[in-house]
């Protein structure tokens, strides 16, 4: 009997078993890690006086990643994913091992930044890795099993996480993960290191280097910006804070200038189809990356919940993230609707939150609220994936995919850069348990979900209402 062609085959077929369980491992391991790290903060900020920079250490990782995914994606379109592979794994393992002995704020982030530029590496050369290697009509099955790969990081990752930060040391969560990246490395690299660049690439050394120049201005202007943000809001003298916000005026006019030769086309301007994908991505992650950053700090601070506890809400966002992935890999109708179905459902949760910050609020429910916040991302966030890779030429996978990550980490930095200076700005430091801060970081970030309900609907490649029209009049 003949073997049956590669496209109707399975993830799990012999053909791809190997690749797809290397696959899922890399994603279990990003996801321990993350998992880990939101939870130990609250421990690790305290410890090393890094309270008002809090949301420092989450947007300096996501700054990082923005220079990596632009240099990794002009790497993967000219020589192939497998070098991107490489050195991010390496960089993270680094960034993790610097955190783990870092005995000042300041050092501990830097550890972060590390991490990110391991990050951006790693996650576009899975993109580019997933759009060679599998048929289009596999590629929604695995998005959905590497948001599956979550669960049980999610699970046993931040209580496992916030009882190493209450009763032992918070650097224990870094030195664990450090070594199970490196053993990552041997289970996915003989099924990738075959792959190669694109037949026909596309990308010059010309303009790699323009994307390169344009990559380190990004990153240049929004480190700027949200350095000069956070020591505003700590100056007391008016004088010296007004010359920080000019020079954080100064950082977010180089990431504008920047950023258009870093997307699609259109991007900025909102334009119909992939343009708007991207643009959906950004809002979602802005709106609930801010969100989850500090969720833990409001529940240890503010509803006096120990960190391993408080870590439950940090599960059931991953677990809810898991099936709203497992979700969209069986709809079947317009995929857009499903961004705008996400968006909406993510606003109304980040309004409930705002309600649940009140100390006397059930932690079940909240719980529960975060959870379907999880499950919309998890819904969105894969479909935006599978999106992008369809409306992508083979030789444009690696910068289309890098722009996704770019928008993926350029939300998550002015999410948690944004709600850190409103925190910075808000917070009662004599009343470490106030949180009207965090009643007004919740709805901020629920009014850039709604506005993903709009790009969400202009993702589809031709206005929706305008087809049914036409098909109207020929009837």
């Amino acid at each position: 009997m003949s073997e049956p062609p590669a496209a109707a085959q399975g993830a799990m077929s012999a053909a791809y078993r190997s690749l797809t369980i290397g696959l899922l491992a890399i994603i279990t391991l990003t996801a321990f890690e993350a998992m880990a790290v939101a939870t130990a903060m609250p421990v690790v900020a305290q410890e090393l006086h890094g309270q008002s920079s809090y949301g420092l250490a989450f947007s300096m990782f996501l700054t990082a990643s923005l220079l990596a995914t632009v240099i990794a994606g002009i790497w993967c379109d000219v020589r192939g994913p497998t070098p991107s592979l490489g050195i991010g794994l390496g960089l993270m393992v680094a960034g993790l091992v610097l955190s783990g002995v870092a005995d000042t704020f300041w050092l501990f982030t830097a550890g972060r930044a590390v991490a990110g530029l391991g990050g951006g590496f790693l996650i576009v050369a899975v993109y580019v890795i997933i759009g060679q290697a599998y048929p289009q009509q596999v590629q929604p099955v695995i998005f959905g099993w590497l948001a599956a790969a979550w669960v049980v990081p999610s699970l046993i990752g931040p209580y496992v996480a916030g009882l190493l930060a209450q009763y032992l040391s918070w650097r224990l969560v870094f030195y664990g993960v450090a070594p199970i990246v490196l053993l990552a490395v041997l289970v996915i690299w003989p099924s990738v290191r075959h792959l190669g660049a694109p037949e026909e690439p596309t990308m010059d050394r010309r303009l790699g280097k323009q994307q390169v120049v344009r990559g380190l201005v990004l990153a240049g202007g929004v480190f700027l910006a949200q350095w000069a943000l956070y020591r505003a809001v700590q100056t007391p003298e008016a004088g010296s804070a007004a010359a920080l916000y000019a020079v954080a005026g100064v950082g977010t006019v180089l990431a504008l200038l920047a950023l258009p030769g870093l997307m699609p086309a259109g991007t900025l301007r909102l334009k119909r189809g992939l343009p708007s994908v991207v643009a959906t991505r950004g809002f979602i992650n802005l709106a609930f990356f801010g969100a989850e950053a500090f969720i833990p700090l409001m529940l240890v601070a503010s509803h006096g919940i120990s960190p391993a506890t408080a870590g439950l809400a940090l599960t059931s966002g991953a677990v809810g993230w898991s099936i709203g992935s497992f979700v969209q890999a069986r709809v079947r109708t317009d995929r857009h609707w499903l961004l705008v179905i996400g968006s909406g459902v993510l606003a109304a949760a980040m309004g409930l939150m705002s309600l649940l910050t009140n100390p006397e609020a059930p932690f079940w429910l909240l719980i529960l609220v975060w959870g379907i916040a999880g499950f919309s991302m998890g819904m969105a966030l894969s479909t935006t994936s599978v999106m992008i890779l369809k409306m992508s030429a083979p030789a444009e996978r690696g910068r289309n995919s890098a722009s996704l990550q770019l928008a993926d980490q350029l939300g998550g930095v002015v999410g948690t850069a944004g709600a850190g200076s409103l925190f910075a700005l808000l917070r009662n430091p004599d009343n470490p348990a106030d949180t009207g801060v965090y009643v007004v970081i919740w709805l901020a970030l629920a009014v850039f979900a709604a506005a993903a309900m709009y790009t969400g609907w202009r993702s589809a490649e031709q206005d929706p209402l305008a087809a049914n029209r036409k098909e109207f009049r020929k009837v």
